[in-house]
């Protein structure tokens, strides 16, 4: 909750300096240029669950009317080997929004295999931050010139107060960005559908079929 209350003070700027509007700005203009996925990715495994979390915030306020980007989430390094064919060569209709945070104070150094039977051994005394980063910029440069329009989001720091300034920052541009599509952000009917098919077929007194 401080995260978010400090977010709210510090996004409270009605200029397209403001992050949440750049943000809101740029994905409708992708949109509207022919874009139709958003890819949510990190290299932080904690991000993880907050990416799920932004895939519904974002589907449910904005997929209405025939309308709206459909949001993706991916955990890399774990899912370049499952998708990173697709982002590279495939349909040239998405860009991808990635979330970066600050190394961890406590790292870990890479060792040696005297047979080197990994073939890792060139890796000796490098931190794993290190090779996540490298990592990072590898990914960013090859989907780039791969035609893949990318987004950074530079957070510093992970923790509490930071996931709350996320929260805010999404909810806020999420917002912003469903009005710009002239939908409204805060219902969902299209989701009354399957529930009332699903209510229907169990049997759940009020949704009999007439």
């Amino acid at each position: 909750m401080l995260g978010a209350a400090k977010a709210k003070k510090d996004y409270d700027l009605r200029s397209f300096e403001n992050p949440v509007w750049l943000y809101a700005a740029i994905r409708n203009l992708l949109y509207r240029k022919g874009k139709a996925i958003e890819l949510l990715t990190s290299f932080e495994p904690a991000f993880k669950m907050m990416g799920g979390w932004w895939q519904q915030l974002f589907g449910e306020s904005e997929g209405k009317d025939g309308k709206g980007l459909f949001p993706v989430t991916a955990e890399f390094t774990a899912d370049l080997h499952s998708l990173g064919q697709m982002i590279q060569q495939g349909q040239r209709n998405l860009f991808e929004t990635m979330v970066r945070f600050a190394p961890p104070a406590k790292t870990v150094t890479v060792g040696s295999d005297w047979k080197n039977l990994d073939g890792l051994n060139y890796l000796e005394g490098r931190t794993l931050d290190f090779v996540d980063e490298q990592a990072f910029r590898g990914t960013v440069a090859a989907h780039v010139d791969g035609g893949v329009p990318v987004i950074t989001m530079d957070m510093g720091e992970l923790d509490d107060m930071k996931l709350g300034e996320l929260f805010y920052f999404f909810e806020l541009s999420c917002g912003i960005s469903a009005y710009m599509l002239g939908v409204n952000p805060f219902n969902q009917p299209g989701v009354e559908f399957y529930k009332r098919n699903m209510f229907q077929l169990l049997g759940k007194p009020g949704y009999e079929r007439k």
